[in-house]
């Protein structure tokens, strides 16, 4: 049965994981967001509080 001989299927097996750990990553790594993250002011903003007579 040549389901049973596992010398073909390893090789095949690290192969594959050989080349997911190393070309996969530096692509994904060297990927590049088009928007840049800005930072919120940490200006508190003002809130004005209401003066209703409540009688």
């Amino acid at each position: 049965m040549p389901q049973l001989n596992p010398a073909p299927w390893f090789a095949i097996l690290i192969f594959s994981w050989l080349i997911f750990l190393t070309v996969i990553p530096s692509k994904v790594l060297s990927h590049t967001f088009t928007n840049e993250i800005t930072t919120i002011s940490a200006e508190k903003l003002k809130s004005d509080t209401w003066n209703w007579p409540w009688h």
